[in-house]
Formats: structure tokens, sequence, C-alpha cells
């Protein structure tokens, strides 16, 4: 992998979105690097995470323009993964928290 796999996988999105998904679809969403394709993800999760994934999908977000008096900023544009977990396989970093 030409990569480092804990540069890929930034850090996981915990939402009640997420969180549902997790317990209804055996789903779990990361923020990922912007540059990675779905390939290294999925090789990524596999290494670091210690189980089989079925799908990767992705979704790209825009940062927002927020304004602060006079002042305009953009915030960050975002890449999150959505990793379905193969039928069986649990993710124990999640479990109990």
């Amino acid at each position: 992998m030409s990569k480092d796999a804990h540069r890929i996988l930034i850090r996981p999105l915990l939402t009640e979105k997420m969180t549902h998904l997790k317990e209804q679809q055996n789903k779990v969403c990361f923020l990922v690097d912007p540059q990675s394709n779905k390939i290294e993800i999925k090789q990524a999760a596999e290494e670091v995470l210690k189980v089989k994934i079925d799908s990767v999908n992705i979704i790209n977000t825009k940062g927002k323009r927020k304004r602060l008096g006079r002042y305009e900023g953009k915030r960050s544009d975002l890449k999150k993964a959505i990793l379905t977990l193969k039928k069986g396989e649990k993710l124990e970093l999640f479990e109990g928290v």
C-alpha cells in the first residue's frame, strides 16, 4: 500500500445517524484523507480495524461559508467514508460506547 493506513483513516464519525446505521445495518463512518480512493480506504480499514469490509461508500462535502462581522471564512471540505462490514463482523472499537 502506498500510503500509511493511519493517515487515510483520520477519525470515526460518531453522530446519531451513524450510530443508527451501525445498529441497524452494520455500517461505520470515518473521516478520510481527501486524496484517497475506495480501494485504499478498504485496505486501510481492514488493516487497522482487523475486520472484513463488504463495501465502501464515499461522501464529499463542501465546506460552508461563514461570516464573523465583516470577515468571511470557509470551513474545510470533508470526505466521509461509510464502511459496510461483512455479515457476522463486529467492530469492537464502538461496542459499549
